[in-house]
C-alpha cells in the first residue's frame, strides 16, 4: 500500500482491512501487507491520523500495489522516486491498483497511457485534461485493465480489493469478506448515482431540499411551477436563482436525476426498460433512450450489455 503526505486515510484503510478479514475468510495467510512510503516514516494523513510506513527501497518482492488517493496525490505524482517504483512495478507485471485520485500517480508514472481509467467524479474532468491519453470513464465503480486496476472515491477501494481477492480467491471468499465488512459484494450502478444531486447543489445550495425531495417523486410530473412552489418562490424567481445557484436548469436537473435513477435499474438487469421508464418519470423508453444518450453517449440497452459482461 502506497501512501505519501496528506493522503487520504480510508483509501489505505479500507483495502488493508478487506485484505485482513480476506485472511479470516480463506483460513490462511493469503495476503501480508506493507504500507510503503518514499521514506522509512510516520505518514500524516489529511485527517491529521499518522501510519507508520517503510521506505519505497525497503520492499522489493511483492505481487500487488494499490497505490492510496488524497489531497496529496498530485505532488506525489509529481516525485520521480514514486514514479519510478510504479513503473518499476509495472515492468516486473505486478498487480497495480489505485484508489480514488491515486490514478494521478498511475498517470504521471504513464502507465496508463492508451487505457480506460475512472477516478472520484470530482477530479475526473481535470484528470482527463491533465492526461489527454487517458480515456477515462467517470461513472465506472473501478475499472480492470489487464493488471491495471483504477477505482473510484475512497469507499470504492474496498470495491475494487473485494474484485482483487475474488481473482485470488475465489468467489466465496469475497463474499464473505464482503459480508464480514457489511458492504455489498458488488456495489449496483455507477458512479453517477452519487453525483449528480451532489454536485448539483452543494450543502449550502437553497435548493438542496428541493432536488431531494424531487429525486422521490419522479413518477410525478416535475415541472417549473411545482418545483417554485416547493422551493416558496415565483416561476420567474425560482428559474433564475436556480440556474445561477446550481448550474443548470431546472429540466436539465430533473433529468439528470431521471437518468441517474434509471441507469442503477438499467444495469443491474432486473426489470424491464418498458418498467424502469415508467418507475422514473421518462414514461416511454424512447423518451429515456434519448436522455442516456445525452448524459452518457450510449443507450440504456448498451449500458446494460456492458454492466453484464463486468458481472
Amino acid at each position: 500500500m502506497l501512501v505519501f503526505e496528506d493522503f487520504l486515510l480510508l483509501d489505505a484503510a479500507g483495502p488493508i482491512c478487506a485484505l485482513e478479514v480476506a485472511n479470516r475468510a480463506s483460513g490462511r495467510i493469503a495476503y501480508r501487507t506493507h504500507v510503503v512510503a518514499v521514506r522509512a516514516q510516520s505518514v500524516r494523513s489529511s485527517s491529521g491520523v499518522s501510519i507508520d510506513a517503510k521506505s519505497l527501497a525497503e520492499v522489493r518482492s511483492f505481487d500487488t500495489l494499490i497505490v492510496a488517493g488524497g489531497n496529496g496525490a498530485e505532488r506525489a505524482g509529481d516525485d520521480p522516486l514514486v514514479r519510478k517504483f510504479v513503473q518499476t512495478a509495472f515492468r516486473r507485471g505486478c498487480r497495480i491498483a489505485s484508489v480514488c485520485s491515486g490514478t494521478y500517480i498511475l498517470a504521471a508514472a504513464g502507465v496508463l497511457k492508451g487505457r480506460r481509467a475512472t477516478t472520484h467524479w470530482i477530479e475526473a474532468r481535470k484528470l482527463a485534461q491533465r492526461y489527454r491519453d487517458i480515456q477515462m470513464d467517470s461513472d465506472r465503480i473501478f475499472i480492470k485493465q489487464g493488471k491495471l486496476w483504477t477505482s473510484a472515491g475512497v469507499t470504492a477501494g474496498i470495491d475494487v480489493t473485494l474484485a482483487l481477492i475474488e481473482e485470488d480467491l475465489g468467489e466465496l471468499v469475497a463474499r464473505n469478506v464482503a459480508k464480514g465488512l457489511v458492504v455489498y459484494y458488488r456495489r449496483p450502478g455507477g458512479q453517477s448515482q452519487f453525483s449528480t444531486l451532489l454536485g448539483a447543489a452543494g450543502p449550502q445550495s437553497r435548493f438542496g431540499a428541493t432536488l431531494a425531495w424531487a429525486r422521490e417523486h419522479l413518477t410525478e410530473r416535475l415541472s417549473v411551477a411545482t418545483l417554485a412552489a416547493k422551493s416558496a418562490l415565483s416561476v420567474r424567481q425560482f428559474s433564475r436563482a436556480f440556474s445561477l445557484d446550481v448550474g443548470m436548469s431546472p429540466a436539465k436537473a430533473i433529468e439528470g436525476l431521471r437518468v441517474e435513477a434509471a441507469r442503477s435499474r438499467v444495469e443491474s438487469g432486473s426489470s424491464q426498460l418498458e418498467s424502469i421508464a415508467r418507475r422514473t418519470g421518462f414514461g416511454s423508453v424512447d423518451r429515456m433512450r434519448r436522455a442516456f444518450l445525452r448524459a452518457y453517449g450510449h443507450t440504456p440497452q448498451q449500458l446494460r450489455r456492458v454492466a453484464r459482461t463486468e458481472r
